[in-house]
């Protein structure tokens, strides 16, 4: 059902709205952004949201077992500390009930607009203005902030017979609930973050596991335990004691990239220690030598769990190592040639990170396409402004996710940065502003430089960090204090912006 503000804030059928800011999703990073907009007076904004509520990635990634790798005290925003957290590492539903808490906290629902999947964003040169098409109406903005996020879109793989299986087949993703797996023939695709979550929590009911793994993970434990209440009931009556926790796990999680993107000397400790797991928890020789890496760790975002290699273990699971020939009506055939019954295809296979599909919609001065612009490689002026795309910020854009630490930190301080650019703006009565191609240029080259020789290149393996040409294009490769000194505030000096003219100033 729509609501009365819903439909206050679409416009009506044929007609244009006219908003200051416009903000296409409402996740983590939606949601900072828009805290950080009224926490300043500003409400001239709306959020174009595709789904029916706020969340993003926790709202729609409800697979079981869906929970977060990074400890609740320090994967949430620095200005909503949540004392409650049920678990150090906490669940998808607690997330996500977080996330909606945060929202009506800081009254952000009345600036949503739900069910407006974005269609296109063209930049109006002549009117300086960004025309937004969505399912919900159209919307002209004069900034656009896309907080769209790189876990918004699955990837489904390119396998042979696939589309003519005649078992259900779902991604981690878009989970079908009311599909029941119990004593099902199960595949599961995939060994990455989703998969070793899936896999734990879907193997006592179902009846056969086949997981089909094309590069082993590095696995260390899950030092996740419940939270008592009386803690709870000490970080409300000393906040200070939880934020001194958070950046304690700041300053522990920091400490890997040391190891990453300086000397890999540091690593070993960890390795060491996913190597005790994997031979602690798999006994079978033949077995451990399957889940067994041969790259360096690092090079693949490190998992965390103590289930998964039992679950891999168990009687009524296997490791299929031999790739995927083809998938018949109801079966999967290895490359070996072994044909497997199965009744349910569960595709744990990522997402569109390298190769955005929001960047196909948002389309620049020239008339093209962000995706047309990145076609050798995504590149920005600090993850969050192209040239050529006025007034447009991104928020989780290129080189800003981490492998080791809390996204949420990154965003705050990509929150930060775009709210100074915004403020320069009203400051100097400017009706656009644009990255230079030259400050684009020489922070790809600084990106190139901090890449170099780190585990994500130089680690022996093939990841989602890197995009068809080799290049790092997703991760921040050095410490996220210098990315947050970097974004502090707004390099002016980096851009060029076109004052109000003399009519609109007037009016």
């Amino acid at each position: 059902m729509t609501s009365t503000l819903e439909t206050q804030l679409a416009p009506p059928p044929g007609a244009v709205r006219e908003v200051k800011i416009a903000i296409i999703g409402s996740g983590f990073a939606g949601i900072g952004m828009a805290v950080a907009l009224r926490e300043r007076g500003e409400q001239d904004f709306v959020l174009l949201e595709r789904a029916a509520d706020v969340g993003g990635t926790w709202r729609d990634n409800t697979y079981p077992g869906a929970a977060c790798d990074v400890q609740s005290n320090l994967y949430s925003f620095s200005f909503a500390p949540n004392p409650e957290w049920p678990r150090s590492y906490s669940g998808q539903p607690e997330i996500q009930a977080y996330l909606r808490g945060v929202a009506d906290r800081f009254d952000v629902r009345r600036h949503c607009v739900f069910g407006a999947d974005v269609l296109d964003a063209r930049w109006d040169d002549a009117a300086r203005r960004w025309q937004v098409r969505t399912t919900a109406g159209t919307f002209r903005a004069q900034v656009l902030v896309s907080a769209a996020g790189a876990l918004a879109d699955p990837t489904y793989p390119d396998i042979p017979g696939l589309d003519g299986f005649e078992g259900t087949v779902m991604h981690s993703a878009r989970w079908d609930h009311d599909h029941d797996l119990t004593g099902e023939a199960v595949a599961v695709i995939g060994t990455g973050a989703s998969a070793i979550q899936v896999v734990p929590a879907i193997q006592p009911v179902v009846g056969s596991l086949a997981v089909y793994q094309r590069t082993p993970a590095w696995v260390v434990p899950r030092t996740d335990r419940p939270v008592p209440r009386w803690r709870q009931r000490l970080y409300r009556a000393v906040p200070g004691l939880q934020k001194a926790i958070r950046g304690l796990l700041y300053l522990v999680r920091e400490f890997l990239v040391l190891g990453m993107a300086k000397n890999r000397l540091f690593l070993r400790p960890v390795g060491k220690l996913a190597r005790a797991h994997l031979h602690r928890q798999v006994r079978d020789p033949k077995l451990r030598k399957g889940l067994t890496p041969d790259y360096t760790i690092g090079c693949k975002r490190i998992l965390i769990s103590n289930d998964y290699f039992p679950a891999v273990a168990a009687p009524n699971a296997e490791l299929v190592t031999a790739g995927i020939a083809e998938v018949r009506a109801r079966s999967i055939v290895d490359r070996d040639g072994i044909e497997r019954p199965t009744g349910t295809i569960v595709l744990a296979t990522g997402f569109h990170v390298t190769d955005l599909p929001i960047a196909e919609k948002i389309c620049g001065r020239d008339g093209r396409s962000l995706a047309q612009v990145w076609d050798d490689g995504m590149v920005t002026n600090r993850g969050s402004t192209v040239a050529g795309f006025p007034n447009l910020f991104l928020l989780v854009g290129p080189n800003v996710g981490v492998g080791h630490t809390s996204m949420v930190y990154m965003i705050e301080s990509q929150v930060a940065y775009v709210d100074s650019a915004l403020q320069a703006m009203a400051a100097e009565g400017l009706e656009t502003l644009e990255t230079t191609p030259a400050a684009q240029q020489a922070y790809r080259e600084l990106i190139a430089r901090k890449s170099k020789g780190t585990v994500w290149l130089a680690g022996g393996c093939a990841s989602w960090y890197l995009d068809r040409h080799g290049h790092n294009t997703t991760l921040w490769p050095d410490f996220t204090f210098r990315f947050r000194r970097l974004t502090r505030t707004l390099d002016r000096e980096n851009y060029v912006g076109a004052p109000a003219r003399t009519s609109e100033v007037a009016a």
